[in-house]
Protein backbone atom coordinates (compact mmCIF):
# COMPACT_ATOMS: atom_id res chain seq x y z
CA UNK A 1 0.00 0.00 0.00
CA UNK A 2 1.21 3.67 -1.19
CA UNK A 3 0.97 6.46 1.66
CA UNK A 4 -2.04 8.50 0.25
CA UNK A 5 -2.20 12.39 0.84
CA UNK A 6 -4.64 13.79 2.83
CA UNK A 7 -7.24 15.23 -0.46
CA UNK A 8 -7.45 18.93 -0.38
CA UNK A 9 -11.39 20.69 -0.18
CA UNK A 10 -12.85 18.42 -3.44
CA UNK A 11 -14.30 21.13 -5.64
CA UNK A 12 -15.89 18.40 -7.71
CA UNK A 13 -19.80 18.53 -6.84
CA UNK A 14 -19.35 22.42 -8.16
CA UNK A 15 -17.90 21.75 -11.07
CA UNK A 16 -20.36 19.01 -11.72
CA UNK A 17 -22.91 21.54 -11.34
CA UNK A 18 -21.17 23.89 -13.76
CA UNK A 19 -21.29 21.23 -16.24
CA UNK A 20 -24.95 20.60 -15.55
CA UNK A 21 -25.81 23.94 -16.46
CA UNK A 22 -23.90 24.06 -19.43
CA UNK A 23 -26.00 20.58 -21.07
CA UNK A 24 -29.17 22.35 -19.78
CA UNK A 25 -28.39 25.18 -21.60
CA UNK A 26 -27.27 23.33 -25.04
CA UNK A 27 -30.94 21.46 -24.46
CA UNK A 28 -32.52 24.47 -24.57
CA UNK A 29 -30.58 26.04 -27.46
CA UNK A 30 -31.78 22.87 -28.97
CA UNK A 31 -35.29 23.17 -28.71
CA UNK A 32 -34.86 26.50 -29.72
CA UNK A 33 -33.69 25.75 -33.02
CA UNK A 34 -36.69 23.06 -33.81
CA UNK A 35 -35.00 19.66 -32.56
CA UNK A 36 -36.94 17.36 -32.05
CA UNK A 37 -34.75 15.23 -29.51
CA UNK A 38 -31.18 16.35 -28.21
CA UNK A 39 -28.46 15.32 -25.88
CA UNK A 40 -25.65 16.64 -24.46
CA UNK A 41 -22.68 15.35 -22.87
CA UNK A 42 -20.04 17.31 -21.05
CA UNK A 43 -16.77 15.94 -19.39
CA UNK A 44 -13.73 17.13 -17.51
CA UNK A 45 -10.98 15.49 -16.67
CA UNK A 46 -7.61 15.88 -14.53
CA UNK A 47 -4.70 14.21 -14.22
CA UNK A 48 -0.94 13.89 -13.66
CA UNK A 49 1.55 11.71 -15.26
CA UNK A 50 5.55 10.80 -14.22
CA UNK A 51 7.81 8.82 -16.26
CA UNK A 52 11.37 7.45 -15.10
CA UNK A 53 13.85 5.89 -16.49
CA UNK A 54 17.86 4.54 -15.24
CA UNK A 55 16.78 6.62 -12.41
CA UNK A 56 16.29 9.89 -14.20
CA UNK A 57 12.70 11.74 -14.89
CA UNK A 58 11.97 11.72 -18.16
CA UNK A 59 8.34 12.91 -18.25
CA UNK A 60 6.32 14.73 -15.88
CA UNK A 61 2.73 16.11 -17.06
CA UNK A 62 0.01 17.57 -16.04
CA UNK A 63 -3.47 17.53 -18.23
CA UNK A 64 -6.45 19.22 -17.85
CA UNK A 65 -8.71 18.26 -20.49
CA UNK A 66 -12.69 19.25 -21.23
CA UNK A 67 -15.19 18.28 -23.87
CA UNK A 68 -18.95 19.08 -25.13
CA UNK A 69 -20.66 17.03 -27.31
CA UNK A 70 -23.87 17.80 -28.94
CA UNK A 71 -26.32 15.54 -30.56
CA UNK A 72 -29.52 16.68 -32.53
CA UNK A 73 -32.45 14.90 -33.93
CA UNK A 74 -34.48 16.40 -36.34
CA UNK A 75 -37.05 13.36 -37.02
CA UNK A 76 -34.96 10.64 -37.43
CA UNK A 77 -32.44 12.79 -39.57
CA UNK A 78 -29.46 13.05 -36.75
CA UNK A 79 -26.45 15.60 -36.76
CA UNK A 80 -23.55 15.93 -33.78
CA UNK A 81 -20.66 18.48 -33.01
CA UNK A 82 -18.28 19.27 -29.96
CA UNK A 83 -16.15 21.83 -29.00
CA UNK A 84 -13.77 22.20 -26.11
CA UNK A 85 -14.55 25.76 -25.55
CA UNK A 86 -16.89 27.09 -23.26
CA UNK A 87 -17.91 30.41 -24.09
CA UNK A 88 -21.45 31.67 -25.29
CA UNK A 89 -20.50 31.59 -28.73
CA UNK A 90 -18.56 28.88 -28.94
CA UNK A 91 -21.27 27.04 -27.93
CA UNK A 92 -23.96 28.17 -30.00
CA UNK A 93 -21.35 27.34 -33.27
CA UNK A 94 -21.91 23.68 -31.98
CA UNK A 95 -25.35 23.71 -31.65
CA UNK A 96 -25.98 25.05 -34.76
CA UNK A 97 -23.34 22.87 -36.57
CA UNK A 98 -25.07 20.28 -35.13
CA UNK A 99 -28.56 21.37 -36.64
CA UNK A 100 -26.93 22.09 -40.09
CA UNK A 101 -25.22 18.53 -40.01
CA UNK A 102 -29.07 16.77 -39.06
CA UNK A 103 -30.55 18.68 -41.88
CA UNK A 104 -28.04 17.94 -44.48
CA UNK A 105 -28.52 13.78 -43.60
CA UNK A 106 -30.72 10.97 -44.68
CA UNK A 107 -33.53 9.96 -42.57
CA UNK A 108 -32.08 6.80 -40.27
CA UNK A 109 -35.07 4.65 -39.05
CA UNK A 110 -32.80 3.29 -35.78
CA UNK A 111 -32.13 7.04 -35.10
CA UNK A 112 -33.14 8.82 -31.92
CA UNK A 113 -32.78 8.67 -28.33
CA UNK A 114 -33.62 5.56 -25.72
CA UNK A 115 -36.98 5.72 -25.21
CA UNK A 116 -38.28 7.63 -22.31
CA UNK A 117 -39.77 4.84 -20.26
CA UNK A 118 -36.43 2.88 -20.04
CA UNK A 119 -34.32 6.38 -18.61
CA UNK A 120 -33.15 5.38 -15.19
CA UNK A 121 -34.79 7.57 -12.45
CA UNK A 122 -32.82 8.76 -9.35
CA UNK A 123 -33.13 7.92 -5.89
CA UNK A 124 -33.52 10.77 -3.32
CA UNK A 125 -29.85 11.85 -2.75
CA UNK A 126 -28.99 11.34 -6.42
CA UNK A 127 -27.75 8.34 -8.20
CA UNK A 128 -25.22 6.49 -6.40
CA UNK A 129 -21.22 6.40 -6.93
CA UNK A 130 -20.37 3.21 -6.08
CA UNK A 131 -17.40 4.17 -4.52
CA UNK A 132 -15.83 5.53 -7.27
CA UNK A 133 -14.52 8.51 -6.55
CA UNK A 134 -11.29 8.53 -4.50
CA UNK A 135 -8.89 11.73 -4.93
CA UNK A 136 -5.52 11.31 -4.58
CA UNK A 137 -3.44 14.76 -3.81
CA UNK A 138 -0.71 13.43 -5.88
CA UNK A 139 2.56 16.14 -6.09
CA UNK A 140 4.39 15.84 -8.53
CA UNK A 141 7.82 15.21 -6.35
CA UNK A 142 6.04 12.31 -4.76
CA UNK A 143 4.96 10.76 -7.48
CA UNK A 144 8.32 10.94 -8.60
CA UNK A 145 9.79 9.33 -5.77
CA UNK A 146 7.53 6.64 -6.36
CA UNK A 147 8.10 5.90 -9.79
CA UNK A 148 11.70 6.13 -9.11
CA UNK A 149 11.53 3.40 -5.79
CA UNK A 150 9.39 0.97 -8.03
CA UNK A 151 12.24 1.15 -10.93
CA UNK A 152 14.89 1.17 -8.38
CA UNK A 153 13.20 -2.24 -6.39
CA UNK A 154 13.32 -3.89 -10.42
CA UNK A 155 16.87 -3.33 -10.90
CA UNK A 156 18.14 -4.68 -7.65
CA UNK A 157 17.04 -8.17 -9.22
CA UNK A 158 20.80 -9.27 -10.42
CA UNK A 159 19.26 -10.38 -13.73
CA UNK A 160 18.01 -7.23 -14.66
CA UNK A 161 20.61 -5.34 -17.07
CA UNK A 162 18.49 -2.61 -18.42
CA UNK A 163 14.81 -0.43 -17.91
CA UNK A 164 11.96 0.23 -20.46
CA UNK A 165 11.01 2.63 -17.16
CA UNK A 166 8.77 3.12 -14.54
CA UNK A 167 5.42 5.45 -14.61
CA UNK A 168 2.70 6.93 -12.18
CA UNK A 169 -0.53 8.11 -13.05
CA UNK A 170 -3.57 9.81 -11.39
CA UNK A 171 -6.57 10.98 -12.80
CA UNK A 172 -9.53 12.25 -11.97
CA UNK A 173 -12.99 12.11 -14.64
CA UNK A 174 -16.23 14.09 -13.93
CA UNK A 175 -19.44 13.58 -16.50
CA UNK A 176 -22.69 15.11 -17.09
CA UNK A 177 -25.30 13.04 -19.20
CA UNK A 178 -28.73 15.29 -20.25
CA UNK A 179 -31.48 14.41 -22.78
CA UNK A 180 -34.58 15.69 -23.92
CA UNK A 181 -36.35 13.56 -21.73
CA UNK A 182 -35.45 15.08 -19.33
CA UNK A 183 -32.54 12.98 -17.54
CA UNK A 184 -29.58 14.40 -16.41
CA UNK A 185 -27.33 12.18 -14.46
CA UNK A 186 -24.24 12.72 -13.44
CA UNK A 187 -21.08 10.43 -12.93
CA UNK A 188 -17.16 11.35 -11.09
CA UNK A 189 -14.68 8.74 -10.57
CA UNK A 190 -10.94 8.09 -10.08
CA UNK A 191 -8.22 5.68 -11.50
CA UNK A 192 -4.65 5.55 -10.66
CA UNK A 193 -1.71 3.48 -11.66
CA UNK A 194 1.90 2.39 -11.16
CA UNK A 195 3.76 0.31 -13.23
CA UNK A 196 7.49 -0.77 -14.45
CA UNK A 197 8.70 -2.47 -17.57
CA UNK A 198 12.37 -4.16 -17.45
CA UNK A 199 14.94 -5.77 -19.33
CA UNK A 200 16.77 -8.88 -18.88
CA UNK A 201 19.78 -10.35 -20.73
CA UNK A 202 22.42 -9.07 -23.21
CA UNK A 203 22.12 -9.11 -27.18
CA UNK A 204 20.10 -11.23 -28.90
CA UNK A 205 19.12 -13.23 -25.84
CA UNK A 206 17.50 -10.25 -24.04
CA UNK A 207 14.14 -10.27 -22.60
CA UNK A 208 11.20 -7.66 -21.61
CA UNK A 209 8.81 -7.96 -19.63
CA UNK A 210 6.82 -5.65 -16.83
CA UNK A 211 3.81 -5.56 -14.05
CA UNK A 212 1.76 -2.82 -13.11
CA UNK A 213 -1.15 -1.91 -10.27
CA UNK A 214 -4.29 -0.01 -11.02
CA UNK A 215 -7.29 0.54 -9.07
CA UNK A 216 -9.95 3.17 -8.36
CA UNK A 217 -8.25 4.20 -4.87
CA UNK A 218 -4.80 4.77 -4.18
CA UNK A 219 -5.01 2.47 -0.66
CA UNK A 220 -5.99 -0.34 -3.13
CA UNK A 221 -2.72 -0.21 -5.44
CA UNK A 222 0.02 -2.39 -4.47
CA UNK A 223 3.21 -1.09 -3.01
CA UNK A 224 5.25 0.51 -5.42
CA UNK A 225 8.58 -1.87 -4.19
CA UNK A 226 6.30 -4.86 -4.92
CA UNK A 227 5.36 -3.79 -8.58
CA UNK A 228 9.19 -3.28 -9.05
CA UNK A 229 9.76 -6.36 -7.67
CA UNK A 230 7.43 -8.27 -9.46
CA UNK A 231 8.45 -6.88 -12.76
CA UNK A 232 11.73 -7.88 -12.23
CA UNK A 233 10.49 -11.66 -11.56
CA UNK A 234 8.53 -11.74 -14.38
CA UNK A 235 11.01 -10.38 -17.26
CA UNK A 236 14.36 -12.90 -15.19
CA UNK A 237 11.90 -15.94 -15.35
CA UNK A 238 11.64 -15.33 -19.35
CA UNK A 239 15.35 -15.86 -20.31
CA UNK A 240 16.59 -18.51 -22.28
CA UNK A 241 13.33 -19.20 -23.82
CA UNK A 242 13.16 -21.96 -26.18
CA UNK A 243 10.66 -22.79 -29.36
CA UNK A 244 8.20 -25.48 -29.62
CA UNK A 245 7.89 -28.24 -32.17
CA UNK A 246 4.28 -27.90 -33.70
CA UNK A 247 0.96 -29.47 -32.27
CA UNK A 248 -2.21 -29.92 -30.40
CA UNK A 249 -1.95 -29.45 -26.64
CA UNK A 250 -4.03 -27.67 -23.71
CA UNK A 251 -3.39 -24.29 -23.62
CA UNK A 252 -4.03 -22.08 -19.96
CA UNK A 253 -4.16 -18.50 -20.65
CA UNK A 254 -2.87 -16.62 -17.41
CA UNK A 255 -5.38 -14.66 -16.10
CA UNK A 256 -4.24 -11.32 -17.04
CA UNK A 257 -4.35 -12.38 -20.82
CA UNK A 258 -7.82 -14.93 -20.31
CA UNK A 259 -9.56 -11.69 -19.98
CA UNK A 260 -8.78 -11.15 -23.82
CA UNK A 261 -10.64 -14.05 -24.45
CA UNK A 262 -14.18 -12.54 -23.02
CA UNK A 263 -13.08 -9.03 -24.87
CA UNK A 264 -13.63 -11.57 -27.79
CA UNK A 265 -16.74 -12.36 -27.24
CA UNK A 266 -18.40 -9.34 -26.09
CA UNK A 267 -17.32 -7.88 -29.51
CA UNK A 268 -19.02 -10.60 -31.23
CA UNK A 269 -22.12 -10.29 -29.67
CA UNK A 270 -22.55 -6.39 -29.18
CA UNK A 271 -24.91 -4.89 -31.89
CA UNK A 272 -22.72 -3.12 -34.32
CA UNK A 273 -20.97 -6.05 -35.35
CA UNK A 274 -24.29 -8.14 -34.95
CA UNK A 275 -26.38 -5.87 -37.43
CA UNK A 276 -23.48 -5.11 -39.90
CA UNK A 277 -23.14 -9.09 -40.24
CA UNK A 278 -19.92 -8.72 -38.82
CA UNK A 279 -19.57 -11.48 -36.07
CA UNK A 280 -18.93 -14.80 -36.02
CA UNK A 281 -21.95 -15.59 -33.24
CA UNK A 282 -24.75 -14.02 -35.47
CA UNK A 283 -28.57 -15.39 -34.31
CA UNK A 284 -26.18 -17.09 -31.61
CA UNK A 285 -28.45 -16.01 -28.66
CA UNK A 286 -29.90 -18.41 -26.91
CA UNK A 287 -27.22 -21.09 -28.20
CA UNK A 288 -24.82 -23.56 -26.32
CA UNK A 289 -21.19 -21.79 -26.58
CA UNK A 290 -19.13 -22.53 -23.36
CA UNK A 291 -19.53 -25.74 -21.48
CA UNK A 292 -22.79 -26.22 -19.27
CA UNK A 293 -20.85 -25.19 -15.84
CA UNK A 294 -19.69 -21.78 -17.28
CA UNK A 295 -21.21 -18.51 -16.64
CA UNK A 296 -20.78 -14.58 -17.08
CA UNK A 297 -23.03 -12.32 -14.86
CA UNK A 298 -22.82 -8.75 -16.09
CA UNK A 299 -22.20 -6.82 -12.23
CA UNK A 300 -22.96 -3.08 -12.97
CA UNK A 301 -23.80 -2.12 -9.07
CA UNK A 302 -19.99 -3.29 -7.77
CA UNK A 303 -18.90 -1.58 -5.53
CA UNK A 304 -15.11 0.22 -6.75
CA UNK A 305 -16.16 -1.62 -10.15
CA UNK A 306 -13.65 -0.17 -13.17
CA UNK A 307 -17.23 0.58 -14.92
CA UNK A 308 -19.91 0.88 -12.73
CA UNK A 309 -22.82 2.67 -12.92
CA UNK A 310 -26.62 3.56 -12.61
CA UNK A 311 -27.22 4.34 -16.52
CA UNK A 312 -25.79 3.43 -19.74
CA UNK A 313 -24.59 6.52 -22.32
CA UNK A 314 -28.04 7.12 -22.91
CA UNK A 315 -29.22 7.97 -19.97
CA UNK A 316 -31.07 3.68 -19.69
CA UNK A 317 -31.41 2.34 -16.24
CA UNK A 318 -28.41 -0.62 -15.96
CA UNK A 319 -29.52 -3.74 -14.29
CA UNK A 320 -27.48 -7.13 -13.63
CA UNK A 321 -27.63 -9.51 -15.29
CA UNK A 322 -26.48 -12.52 -17.09
CA UNK A 323 -24.55 -13.17 -20.58
CA UNK A 324 -24.15 -16.58 -20.06
CA UNK A 325 -25.71 -18.97 -18.07
CA UNK A 326 -25.44 -23.00 -18.28
CA UNK A 327 -23.18 -22.39 -20.87
CA UNK A 328 -25.91 -20.60 -22.85
CA UNK A 329 -25.67 -17.22 -24.44
CA UNK A 330 -28.79 -15.11 -22.96
CA UNK A 331 -28.82 -12.04 -24.41
CA UNK A 332 -26.53 -9.94 -27.03
CA UNK A 333 -24.74 -6.65 -25.56
CA UNK A 334 -26.61 -3.44 -27.39
CA UNK A 335 -27.40 -0.17 -26.99
CA UNK A 336 -30.67 1.47 -28.68
CA UNK A 337 -29.58 1.84 -32.37
CA UNK A 338 -28.39 -1.34 -32.52
CA UNK A 339 -31.31 -2.68 -30.93
CA UNK A 340 -33.47 -0.86 -33.58
CA UNK A 341 -31.64 -1.90 -36.21
CA UNK A 342 -31.82 -5.45 -35.18
CA UNK A 343 -35.44 -5.31 -34.13
CA UNK A 344 -34.56 -5.95 -30.18
CA UNK A 345 -34.46 -4.13 -26.74
CA UNK A 346 -31.85 -1.95 -25.70
CA UNK A 347 -29.51 -3.98 -22.96
CA UNK A 348 -28.35 -0.70 -21.44
CA UNK A 349 -25.17 -1.65 -22.87
CA UNK A 350 -24.39 1.72 -25.08
CA UNK A 351 -21.03 2.48 -24.01
CA UNK A 352 -19.95 -1.07 -23.24
CA UNK A 353 -20.44 -3.25 -20.86
CA UNK A 354 -20.65 -3.13 -16.78
CA UNK A 355 -18.19 -5.08 -15.07
CA UNK A 356 -18.54 -8.71 -16.54
CA UNK A 357 -17.81 -11.46 -13.55
CA UNK A 358 -16.76 -15.26 -15.13
CA UNK A 359 -17.63 -17.29 -12.78
CA UNK A 360 -14.73 -19.88 -11.10
CA UNK A 361 -15.01 -23.83 -11.08
CA UNK A 362 -11.83 -24.39 -10.18
CA UNK A 363 -8.61 -23.31 -7.37
CA UNK A 364 -5.84 -20.75 -8.24
CA UNK A 365 -3.24 -21.22 -10.87
CA UNK A 366 -0.97 -23.56 -9.38
CA UNK A 367 -4.12 -26.34 -9.04
CA UNK A 368 -4.76 -25.30 -12.47
CA UNK A 369 -1.25 -26.21 -13.28
CA UNK A 370 -1.04 -29.47 -11.78
CA UNK A 371 -3.84 -30.46 -13.41
CA UNK A 372 -3.09 -29.63 -16.74
CA UNK A 373 -0.15 -31.84 -16.45
CA UNK A 374 1.37 -31.26 -19.73
CA UNK A 375 0.70 -27.78 -21.69
CA UNK A 376 1.27 -24.30 -22.39
CA UNK A 377 0.94 -21.36 -20.17
CA UNK A 378 0.07 -18.28 -21.88
CA UNK A 379 1.49 -14.95 -20.20
CA UNK A 380 1.94 -12.64 -22.93
CA UNK A 381 -0.33 -12.32 -26.31
CA UNK A 382 1.38 -10.14 -29.53
CA UNK A 383 -0.60 -9.64 -32.74
CA UNK A 384 -4.42 -8.83 -33.85
CA UNK A 385 -5.02 -12.18 -35.66
CA UNK A 386 -8.71 -12.31 -34.96
CA UNK A 387 -10.81 -12.56 -37.57
CA UNK A 388 -14.48 -11.19 -36.03
CA UNK A 389 -16.74 -12.54 -38.99
CA UNK A 390 -14.91 -16.24 -38.73
CA UNK A 391 -13.83 -16.69 -35.39
CA UNK A 392 -10.65 -17.59 -36.62
CA UNK A 393 -8.06 -16.95 -33.71
CA UNK A 394 -4.37 -17.04 -34.54
CA UNK A 395 -1.65 -14.93 -31.96
CA UNK A 396 1.67 -14.34 -31.17
CA UNK A 397 2.17 -15.99 -27.86
CA UNK A 398 5.00 -16.45 -24.80
CA UNK A 399 5.03 -18.08 -21.48
CA UNK A 400 5.99 -21.40 -20.03
CA UNK A 401 5.93 -24.74 -21.25
CA UNK A 402 4.39 -27.40 -17.89
CA UNK A 403 5.50 -30.37 -17.84
CA UNK A 404 4.17 -32.95 -14.83
CA UNK A 405 2.21 -30.21 -13.49
CA UNK A 406 5.08 -27.51 -13.16
CA UNK A 407 6.29 -24.62 -14.82
CA UNK A 408 9.72 -26.11 -17.06
CA UNK A 409 11.04 -23.83 -19.16
CA UNK A 410 10.00 -20.39 -21.16
CA UNK A 411 9.09 -20.48 -24.74
CA UNK A 412 8.45 -17.55 -27.11
CA UNK A 413 7.99 -17.40 -31.12
CA UNK A 414 4.60 -19.19 -30.92
CA UNK A 415 1.98 -18.89 -32.36
CA UNK A 416 -1.34 -20.46 -30.52
CA UNK A 417 -4.33 -21.09 -32.88
CA UNK A 418 -7.80 -22.31 -33.22
CA UNK A 419 -11.18 -20.63 -33.96
CA UNK A 420 -12.87 -18.79 -31.09
CA UNK A 421 -16.14 -20.76 -31.20
CA UNK A 422 -14.48 -24.06 -30.77
CA UNK A 423 -12.54 -22.79 -27.88
CA UNK A 424 -15.16 -21.42 -26.05
CA UNK A 425 -16.07 -24.73 -26.10
CA UNK A 426 -12.77 -26.32 -25.35
CA UNK A 427 -13.05 -24.64 -21.93
CA UNK A 428 -12.31 -26.81 -19.44
CA UNK A 429 -11.55 -24.43 -16.11
CA UNK A 430 -11.55 -21.30 -15.06
CA UNK A 431 -9.35 -20.24 -11.96
CA UNK A 432 -10.27 -18.51 -8.83
CA UNK A 433 -7.05 -16.03 -9.65
CA UNK A 434 -8.96 -13.43 -10.56
CA UNK A 435 -7.24 -10.41 -12.15
CA UNK A 436 -8.69 -7.31 -10.20
CA UNK A 437 -7.29 -5.13 -12.95
CA UNK A 438 -10.30 -4.68 -15.46
CA UNK A 439 -13.90 -4.66 -15.28
CA UNK A 440 -13.52 -8.09 -17.35
CA UNK A 441 -12.55 -10.32 -14.09
CA UNK A 442 -11.58 -13.67 -14.79
CA UNK A 443 -9.14 -16.06 -13.72
CA UNK A 444 -6.76 -18.14 -15.55
CA UNK A 445 -8.77 -19.78 -18.47
CA UNK A 446 -7.62 -23.48 -19.40
CA UNK A 447 -8.59 -24.57 -23.12
CA UNK A 448 -8.51 -28.12 -23.53
CA UNK A 449 -6.87 -28.33 -26.93
CA UNK A 450 -5.16 -25.41 -29.27
CA UNK A 451 -2.88 -25.36 -32.06
CA UNK A 452 0.44 -24.17 -31.15
CA UNK A 453 2.93 -23.72 -33.94
CA UNK A 454 6.76 -23.12 -33.32
CA UNK A 455 10.28 -23.47 -35.06
CA UNK A 456 11.06 -26.64 -33.93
Amino acid sequence: MNAVAPVAADDSPSRLDHLAEIARQLLQRCRARGASQAEVQCSEERGLSVDVRMGAVETVESTRDRGIAVTVYFGRRKGSASTADLRVDSLDATVDQACAIARHTQDDPAAGLADAALMAQPPAGGFPEFDAWHPWALEPDRAIDLALTCEAAGREHPRIANSDGASVGSSASLGVYANSHGFLGRERSTQHTIGCALIAGHGEAMQRDGWYTTALAADDLEAAVAVGRRAAERTAARLQPRSLATGQMPVLFAAEVARSLIGHLVGAVSGGALYRKASFLVDAAGTRLFPDWFAIDELPFLMRGFRSAAFDAEGVATRQAPLVRDGVLQRYVLGSYSARKLGLATTANAGGVHNLQVAANAGPLADLLRGMGRGLLVTELMGQGVNAVTGDYSRGAAGFMVEDGQLAYPVDGITVAGNLKAMFGAIEAVGSDVDPRSHIRTGSILVGAMTVAGAD
